[in-house]
């Protein structure tokens, strides 16, 4: 007596019309997964231009480059909370990427087990923090601490240095970009040591077994091969650090000017958007804040965009090579 082959296998490999009908049913599930976050993207997007266009059609582009926002005579200009956007971010990423860079490699390749894990659990706490109790601590420690021991000493020797800044106010710049830093960091750390954890094992072994250092299987085996993932969770922290609201603006001063220095009070378009909402008038004022929105948005895409192009560039490059 034989046994089909068929009959050996689970329901949906041997073919039955059940399987079928499952898969065909997955399948359109994540179509429709698929679809719908399309179509819900394309709908924010439509949703902020259709409440932005009065703003659009009354300064046209000349609103990105605008200095002013002044409600009582209707005159707005993005630029100030473009460039405080930007400087903020700018500033996070320049810390929290290299300590967190450093960090995954300290928990994934050198640091014993027994001390890695409680460390991995600190700063999966860090992260799960919210961002209102980082602000607190930054209103409350940090800004304190940045005038009392840095800035104000800082001024009182040095005046007015170029990128700095002649005052000393603690809630400023400096302060709104290391809480930044605080609140992307574990982000990078979380996800960096798990795209080093999944580079094959025998890759490292290889490269031992020919004679290789620790610093060399780390450099020539793991961070080429985690180095797309790597990017990835530096894009992550970036969209985090540019949409961060509340921690930002309990720290960074919020005076509608363009930073001149570290120690100058800003404000960035969330921070502006969130405490100007409620007060702000229907009409022009309104749809200057939705369309501050729309060039958040923008600004976000674009830099997820061109992330995307550079992973896409560094994998044919080291295919190629």
């Amino acid at each position: 007596m034989t046994t089909s082959t068929a009959s050996l296998l689970p329901p949906d490999v041997s073919g039955s019309s059940g399987g079928r009908a499952s898969d065909r049913g997955f399948r359109w599930l994540l179509r429709l997964v698929g679809v719908g976050l399309v179509a819900l993207l394309i709908g924010i997007m439509a949703m902020l231009l259709l409440g932005s266009a009065k703003t659009w059609s009354t300064f046209g582009l000349s609103f990105l480059t605008g200095m002013v926002w002044d409600p009582s005579n209707d005159l707005y200009g993005a630029f100030p909370f473009i460039a405080g956007t930007i400087a903020t971010s700018a500033l996070a990423m320049s810390i929290a990427v290299p300590v967190g860079l450093l960090t995954a490699i300290f928990l994934s390749e050198i640091a014993p087990r027994r001390i890695a894990l409680p460390l991995i659990f600190m700063v999966e706490l860090i992260a799960a923090i919210p961002s209102v109790v980082i602000g607190l601590w930054g209103v409350g420690v940090l800004s304190v601490l940045l005038r009392d021991v840095i800035e104000v000493p800082f001024v009182d020797r040095f005046g007015d240095v170029p990128f700095f800044g002649a005052s000393a106010y603690g809630s400023d710049l400096l302060a709104a970009s290391l809480v930044l830093a605080l609140m992307v960091t574990p982000t990078i750390v979380a996800l960096t040591r798990e795209v080093f954890a999944n580079v094959p094992q025998l890759e490292r072994d290889a490269l031992v077994g020919l004679g290789g250092t620790r610093w060399e299987t780390i450099r020539v085996v793991v961070l080429p091969a985690a180095r797309s993932g790597f990017i990835g969770s530096c894009v992550l922290a970036l969209g985090r650090a540019m949409g961060e609201t509340m921690a930002v603006a309990m720290v960074i001063g919020n005076v509608d000017q363009v930073p001149s220095g570290l120690f100058e009070p800003a404000q960035t378009i969330s921070s502006k958007v969130a405490l100007s909402w409620g007060e702000s008038t229907q009409g022009l004022e309104t749809s200057s804040l939705i369309a501050l929105g729309v060039v958040l948005m923008a600004v976000t895409v674009s830099t997820v965009v061109a992330t995307r192009l550079m992973i896409r560039a560094s994998r044919r490059s080291g295919m190629a090579a």
